[in-house]
């Protein structure tokens, strides 16, 4: 604490905090004695080592005291008095360790420093026995680069070896011995290593003994339970045995591994290592075979004893020193080198070598060689290799067990077995304890571990309850072949698990100390120190299993003995106990057993050299001091020596002050006390020692009360076991957090002290919303009659156990009634916070007014005891609801009782309304409803009366109150700290909330979960039928309306019909995409849930039966108006007229045949009037009866002009009557009178303005026009504009379907191009780049319609309708389209002029406008171009035909392809002729022969083998005009071409000159026949069909049918 910041009282209490008292341990005076020599210096931390000891001061200085034989000075080697240790001063030490004969210091920054003896490296010094003054060490983590120091927080020494804790909460370690956790066998490690098998571990403390280490680590997040392995992964022995005796089976899962020191598993010499324990046939081992490899192996003098079955042939020597296994035969390695030469020589030989060469070089192991007989092939030579190999392999006295087992039952069988006999009544049996290995995982993780993986330990936490002794299940008559993993599979089915783990909240595991911790020990474990149930060394960290669950908050190590003390404050032990150090019976222990409880509770331990000190909190608060080992007591003056058999009070300590520290050491002990100034220590003490047995207690509730409870049957409905389920997962989250803060206290007490970092005051809402929550859980469970249900079921449970339940519970009364005792026992734990409040209380009275520590314990006293009233009043609110629902006069049931809804009872019948979906409001009194309430409920309103003012008040408020706290799911909170009158606050009209409907005839029993407002779905929310039906999307005022998805489930095909897409009044309106269980698609427009306007059907796949694709408009869900039906299985498509799904009216069909037929349909049949025309130019006009079938008069002309008038009948292509004339008029009439039938296509097709209809009226209902051209402008900008706006903000949730350009796009169209003013040619390109954008999102109006006519455009003319005789119709299709957008552009900006009139050019740009033909400049050009011409042409095709041009130009290609042969034949023919050649033989003067040419960047002159280099610029210009879309675009390109040949022609004459046509045309020949256009024609006769009218007199005019001219003539070119 800063001193300027104590206050005075806290001032005069410092002096008397830290004082230091030292006690020889086990001396007949119990008066401990004040160190002499630290004047009114506060310690804050004390180590002990066998003879010296060190302190720790406020300011971070420390002292030693003791012998100091390091020292140099005599008078500084025996200090009585503790020495300053001057090297630390400057830096501010945080904390000490002290090890036997050495010390260690840790500074503000993380460094350690280290002095003392360092005969054993412990010290981190290479070479040099003793480090006379504390000296830095480095600590490197060599996985870092650049290598990083580590900080370290926590150090602990032992007799050879240190252990440090770095910030990241890993292990280092340096000395010597396995107790180091590292993998290596070269010692002294004065290089400081880390462990690395807990690396990636959270490890949360360290403890050294003399020769053995312990950490404390925190468990892993609970993980999906891993499937049991069948075998150990070390030794290969099945895991759970099965023992066969006469007249039962024993199975036990208890195997113990031997293998002390476990090898990796990438040996090979793993198998001959240890053998499998199976026989041949398949069976186990069984016990009675076991005892004769017993006897056997004891005969044989062999050093493993193997215990089975109770038969103990281990005898303990009576508290002599070696309380091991004493063993008649002789040891295998006599001192400690060979074992390490051994251990290593294991590495990297096979076993099989390493074992003979122990026989051959030590002669008195010829008895062992007779116990290996040959390759283990049986199993008496299996389990002796075994069992001789793994007793040279640890090379120590071993004690291996194979059946010494207990199975927890909970894993095998859904019941307990009874438990042996107490564990320690094994008298002198230093054997494994029954908990020795609960768990097969140990295997497993040690395995995991040796891989180099994060080890992992997992625990089910629902073990934690089970303890105590061995579990046998023996089941009479069961065979031993029985599998296990059947077994295991059996009992797990039955298992009925009942979750009660907390749920952790990760934040209070980060703020407070975890209870979930795992205990796990290395080293020397002779004495049994280490816990495993052994007495086997471990060189890598094992878990101590046992220790599981129990929620280890502190280690502590002795000499050879370990404490582990609990959060429950209790206190575990095991290891030595020659000196009754472990607290419990004379006997020593290898597995943790429970000491006997001193006191209301232990909260701190020490373990020292060969004794144990407990604190333990008192009756009147005041710490009591303990103590557990040897004793020397005097009588008749002999001093005599015995051992305590149970921990005794150290009684004078009571008088000292309050102990809040002891530490243990060799012979003496020590504790610093703090003396009790202004009972700021009492109160400190009190609250810590009452929240460890408040802990107790919430623990025994869970584990005694609720954990039974919640494994009842019958516990009632659903609903009832999810609350109760709620309300044990809320205890226990509570519980957990009770017991974190009880831990986190203890280790408060040992600190400074201060009052600000009290954890009820750091982190109080953790505390507040975990008590909160409970009560919201408890009390819901409370109105339910939870309390009343379990009395039912528990009764017996509960009578049982009467006692304990009213102990718990705190209630004393005679007769009480169960229900009530169940009340008291889980209202219980908010008393606790009035304790809070009271300790504050208390605190705060410690500190001046004034101070901040006053104010801030006084707030939040204020807090819990708000809190606390407001809890208490919650508690009596849901008794009264309770009390109204036995009162309630209908028939009772339980689906009425929800936790507070409001109900409404109307004589014996009733309804319950939700509250999460009510709502309430005051009528005005002028409506003669005086104290009227108006509630509305999606489905009713009704207005409740009451008699007067204050109790309509009241009423409101109660109910909207009510209303607030269902919709936010919590019980109403007081604001921490505030007072009582918080305003209330309204619940929202607009809300989340989830509903089912009961009588709406369209909604009944179907459940809503969205938004509401006032009383109807209103936003987004999900509707469900309770016949599988269901809508997500957006409601409004109670229907569907916008964007939403629909589900309708087809039992027959067992799929869904499923629509997508918009909705207005509950109805399918708008846009929207329907797919058919059928397979069927629609997607397109609906109105009135039919499909109505324009939309697009596809029945069934390419694959399946009859595939199909109608394109075009609908009415009232049926086929009608223009549409287009593409057949594909029959290969065909009709372009027509229908009529209620039939064909009806004019069409065309076009077969994959080249079959074309337009004319009259009726009743989906072609009939009346019609033209045929086949592949070969064969044509029919006359009349159909049917399909393809002619009937009546007609004519039918052949391809070379011969033709038949008469009667036909009969089916096209298979035979066909006539009776008529035939006549072939070649022979005597002139060309001009030949038939013109192919002329007259398109005649009996519908007519272009007529198709598509139901798109455009689409754009113009959009726009708001009933009809196109009727209409508001305005109103149809503001459309244009809220449709852009609205879809905007759709894809703002999900902006990655937008691409950047594309919302860039999306806000230019926002802005409208203004029009004011003449019209000019500004405008009117302004409008032109609108035009551009709108059509480039299909969100615009524009866009989707030019994006629907390109869809309908592509599905008309692709596929069968590539057919060249649709040319014209696709020609004619586009040209309407252009007019009828020009109508849409127009009424959007109505000074556009209309079609062919003309903008006036601005003054400035007629100037200087260069005539082509004339070369001079003139104004007056020979085509007078007054102005720009305006037309739906030049305006609208850039927009459209790029995206028509694919199928367009296709339809060009087939049309023209007999004709674009022909000229291809002629081009690739004349092309092969050198440049000068094709010149002359077209003809092109000498004069316009260019002389030189320019060659890659190179001038050369043309020579007569030059070829493709004269006129290259231009050939290379003409050749873009495949590259352009529109006519405009191609016209321009003719021009440059001609430009070019000019401006060529010019560099050869050096003069100005006029082109006249003779000249220009051959040299305009040359170009094309060089550019080898492939489908020149094509293009020509788009351009000629496209292209704007006006331009056809003008220079590009002129020029086009330069390069029409030029096509012809090569097409007639006879020439060679």
């Amino acid at each position: 604490m800063d001193s300027q910041e104590r206050s005075s009282e806290e001032a005069e209490g410092a002096k008397e905090r830290g004082l230091v008292y030292v006690w020889k341990a086990g001396s007949c005076s119990v008066t401990p004695e004040r160190l002499p020599g630290l004047s009114g210096k506060t310690v804050l931390q004390a180590a002990l080592g066998i003879n010296h000891g060190l302190l720790l001061t406020e300011g971070g200085e420390v002292y030693s005291f003791g012998r100091l034989p390091w020292r140099s000075g005599p008078e500084e080697s025996c200090a009585n008095s503790p020495i300053l240790e001057n090297n630390l001063l400057g830096h501010h030490v945080i904390t000490v360790a002290a090890g036997s004969f050495h010390n260690g210091a840790v500074t503000e920054s993380g460094v350690v420093y280290m002095w003392g003896n360092n005969s054993a490296g412990q010290c981190a010094v290479a070479n040099q026995p003793c480090v006379p003054e504390p000296q830095p060490i480095s600590i490197c983590d060599s996985e870092t680069s650049p290598l990083l120091s580590v900080r370290i927080l926590q150090l602990a020494c032992g007799e050879e070896h240190t252990l440090a804790l770095s910030l990241s909460r890993e292990i280092w370690a340096w000395g010597s011995g396995c107790q180091l956790g590292l993998i290596t066998t070269t010692f002294p490690v004065t290089k400081p290593q880390k462990v690395e098998h807990l690396s990636g571990r959270v490890v949360l403390q360290i403890a050294c003994g003399a020769y053995h280490s312990l950490a404390l680590v925190q468990c892993l997040p609970v993980q999906e339970m891993k499937p049991i392995p069948e075998r150990c992964n070390h030794c290969s022995q099945l895991l759970i045995t099965m023992t066969d005796k006469e007249d039962h089976v024993i199975i036990s899962d208890s195997h113990c591994c031997p293998l002390g020191v476990a090898l990796s598993d990438n040996q090979p010499e793993n198998h001959v290592f240890c053998p499998s324990l199976e026989t041949l046939e398949g069976k186990s081992v069984t016990g009675s075979q076991n005892e004769d490899y017993q006897k056997l192996l004891v005969e044989e003098h062999t050093l493993v004893a193997l215990e089975s079955d109770g038969a103990s042939v281990l005898s303990s020597n009576d508290g002599q020193e070696d309380s091991g296994i004493s063993s008649p035969g002789n040891i295998l390695f006599p001192d400690k080198k060979e074992v390490k030469e051994y251990l290593i020589s294991l590495s990297d030989r096979s076993l099989n070598e390493s074992l003979e060469k122990n026989m051959c070089t030590e002669p008195d192991q010829q008895q062992l060689g007779a116990c290996i007989p040959g390759p283990p092939g049986t199993s008496t030579s299996a389990l002796n290799s075994l069992v001789a190999s793994c007793a040279s392999a640890v090379g120590v006295r071993v004690a291996a067990t194979y059946e010494a087992g207990a199975l927890s039952l909970k894993k095998v069988m859904n019941f307990y077995g009874t438990p042996s006999s107490e564990p320690g009544s094994q008298s002198g049996s230093g054997s494994p304890g029954p908990e020795a290995l609960k768990d097969s995982r140990e295997e497993q993780v040690r395995l995991e571990s040796m891989q180099g993986k994060k080890s992992s330990s997992l625990v089910d936490i629902r073990e934690e309850e089970s303890e105590g002794g061995s579990r046998r299940l023996s089941l009479p008559g069961l065979l031993s072949q029985v599998s296990p993993r059947l077994l295991r599979k059996v009992g797990r089915a039955k298992m009925r698990t009942v979750a009660l783990t907390p749920t952790y909240s990760g934040e209070a595991d980060a703020l407070l100390p975890s209870l979930r911790t795992e205990v796990w020990s290395w080293g020397k474990g002779k004495e049994g120190q280490l816990g495993h149930g052994d007495v086997l060394p471990r060189l890598q960290p094992l878990c101590v299993k046992s220790l599981d669950g129990k929620e280890v908050i502190h280690l502590s190590a002795g000499g050879h003995h370990s404490l582990a003390l609990t959060a429950k404050s209790q206190v575990y032990s095991w290891g030595s106990n020659i000196s009754g150090q472990l607290g419990h019976l004379n006997s020593p222990t290898t597995v943790p057993r429970l000491a006997k409880m001193c006191g209301d509770g232990v909260w701190s331990i020490a373990a020292g050299l060969d004794y144990s000190l407990f604190l333990a909190d008192e009756e009147d608060f005041q710490p009591g001091l303990y103590y557990s080992g040897q004793e020397t007591t005097t009588e008749n003056n002999l001093y005599e020596n015995s051992s305590t058999k149970s921990p005794i009070l150290l009684l004078s300590c009571s008088k000292i002050g309050y102990i809040s520290n002891v530490i243990a050491g060799g012979d003496n002990c020590l504790f610093l006390v703090d003396k009790n100034v202004m009972g700021y220590i009492a109160s400190l003490h009190e609250l810590a020692s009452t929240e460890r047995r408040f802990y107790f207690k919430l623990s025994e509730i869970k584990s005694q009360v609720l954990r039974p409870l919640l494994g009842l049957d019958n516990l009632g409905s659903a609903n009832t076991i999810q609350l109760l389920q709620e309300m044990a997962s809320r205890f226990s989250k509570l519980c957990y957090l009770i017991g974190q803060h009880g831990a986190s206290l203890s280790s408060f007490l040992h600190g400074v002290k201060e009052a600000r970092s009290l954890a009820i005051l750091k982190h109080s809402s953790l505390f507040l919303d975990s008590y909160t929550e409970y009560c919201t859980s408890v009390t819901n469970f409370l109105v339910m009659g939870g309390f009343m249900l379990l009395a039912k079921p528990a009764i017996d449970f509960l009578s049982k156990n009467q006692e304990l339940l009213q102990k718990l519970s705190e209630k004393s009364e005679e007769n009480l009634q169960l229900v009530e005792v169940l009340n008291a026992l889980f209202f219980m734990p908010f008393g606790r916070l009035h304790n809070y409040a009271r300790t504050l209380l208390k605190l705060a009275t410690c500190f001046e007014v004034a101070s901040p520590e006053y104010q801030k314990l006084q707030d939040s006293s204020s807090c819990y005891e708000s809190l606390a009233v407001h809890l208490s009043r919650k508690r009596k609110e849901a008794e009264y609801t309770l009390g109204f629902w036995k009162t309630f006069p209908g028939k009772m049931t339980d689906s009425l009782r929800k936790p507070e809804p409001l109900v409404h009872a109307q004589f014996s019948t009733h309804h319950i309304f939700p509250l999460s979906t009510l709502w309430v409001e005051a009528l005005s009194e002028e409506a003669g409803n005086v104290n009227g309430l108006k509630i509305t409920t999606p489905e009713e309103q009704f207005v409740l009366v009451s008699s007067t003012p204050q109790e309509k008040t009241k009423w409101l408020r109660a109910i909207s109150q009510a209303v607030d706290q269902a919709l936010k799911g919590t019980s109403d909170f007081v604001l921490y700290g505030a007072g009582g009158n918080v305003p209330r606050q309204e619940p929202p009209i607009s809300r989340s909330a989830k509903y089912t409907f009961y009588k709406d005839p369209r909604f009944k029993d179907a459940v809503y979960d969205g938004r509401w407002l006032s009383g109807k779905p209103h936003g987004r929310g999900i509707l469900k039928w309770s016949d599988g039906r269901m809508y997500s999307g957006t409601f409004r005022t109670g229907l569907e309306d916008g964007y939403g998805e629909y589900r309708v489930p087809n039992k027959a095909l067992n799929k869904d019909d499923h629509y997508v897409g918009y909705w207005k009044e509950g109805k399918m309106c708008g846009h929207g995409v329907y797919s058919y269980a059928t397979g069927e698609v629609y997607e397109g427009c609906f109105q009135d849930n039919m499909r109505h306007g324009h939309g697009l059907l596809r029945s069934g796949k390419l694959t399946s039966s009859s595939p199909s694709m109608f394109i075009g408009q609908w009415t009232m869900d049926k086929k009608s108006g223009y549409g287009v039906f593409d057949d594909i299985t029959r290969g065909e498509k009709y372009m027509g007229m229908w009529q209620d799904d039939l064909c009806q009216g004019n069409g065309v069909v076009v077969t994959q045949f080249g079959l074309y037929y337009e004319g009259a349909f009726s009743t989906n049949k072609m009939m009346g009037t019609g033209i045929l025309l086949s592949e070969d130019d064969t044509v029919y006009e006359g009349e159909f009866s049917d399909n393809w079938t002619l009937s009546g008069k007609g004519t039918l002309t052949l391809p070379n002009g011969d033709y038949i008038e008469g009667l036909f009948s009969g089916e096209w292509g298979s035979g066909i009557k006539i009776t008529g004339t035939y006549f072939k008029p070649s022979l005597y009439e002139n060309e001009k009178d030949k038939p013109k039938a192919l002329r007259k296509l398109g005649i009996l097709a519908v007519p272009p303005d007529e198709k598509w209809k139901a798109v455009f009226e689409e754009c113009w209902n959009q726009l708001g026009c009933e009809t196109p051209g009727q209409g508001d402008r305005w109103k149809a900008w503001d459309n244009i504009a809220v449709a852009l706006t609205t879809n905007r903000r759709q894809h703002r949730d999900s902006p990655e379907l937008l691409s950047r350009s594309h919302t860039q796009t999306l806000e230019s169209l926002e802005f409208i191009p203004q029009h004011i003013g003449a019209f000019n040619l500004e405008k009117y390109e302004n409008i032109k780049k609108y035009l551009v954008k709108a059509c480039d999102t299909p969100l615009h109006p524009l866009g989707k319609l030019v994006e629907t006519l390109v869809a309908v455009y592509r599905m008309t003319y692709v596929g069968v309708g590539a057919n060249r005789r649709l040319l014209q119709e696709a020609v004619r299709e586009i040209k309407s389209y252009l007019k009828r957008i020009f109508q849409l552009v127009r009424f959007l900006f109505p000074d556009l002029p209309e079609e062919g009139s003309t903008i006036p050019f601005l003054a400035t740009e007629t100037k200087g406008r260069r005539s082509f033909c004339s070369g001079k400049s003139d104004s007056r050009s020979e085509s007078p171009e007054p102005g720009y011409v305006v037309t739906s042409f030049g305006l609208l095709l850039p927009v459209l035909l790029p995206r028509l041009y694919p199928p367009l130009f296709m339809l060009y290609a087939l049309d023209n392809e007999r004709e674009e042969d022909i000229y291809w034949e002629c081009v690739l023919r004349l092309n092969k002729q050198t440049d000068m050649a094709l010149l002359s033989f077209l003809g092109v003067q000498a004069k316009f022969w260019p002389g030189t040419v320019s060659i890659l960047g190179e001038s050369r002159k043309v020579s007569s083998n030059t070829k493709d280099a004269c006129f290259a610029s231009a050939v290379e210009c003409l050749q873009q005009i495949s590259t352009t879309f529109t006519p405009a675009d191609k016209l321009k390109v003719i021009q440059q071409t001609f430009e070019e040949i000019s401006q060529n022609v010019l560099e050869t004459l050096q003069e100005d000159f006029l082109w006249s046509m003779d000249d220009l045309f051959p040299v305009f020949l040359y170009v094309v026949l060089r550019a080898r256009i492939r489908n020149l024609g094509s293009e020509v006769h788009l351009i000629e069909d496209l292209m704007d009218p006006y331009l056809q007199h003008g220079e590009q005019g002129i020029m086009f049918t330069t390069l029409k001219a030029c096509y012809y003539q090569i097409q007639h070119e006879k020439l060679t």
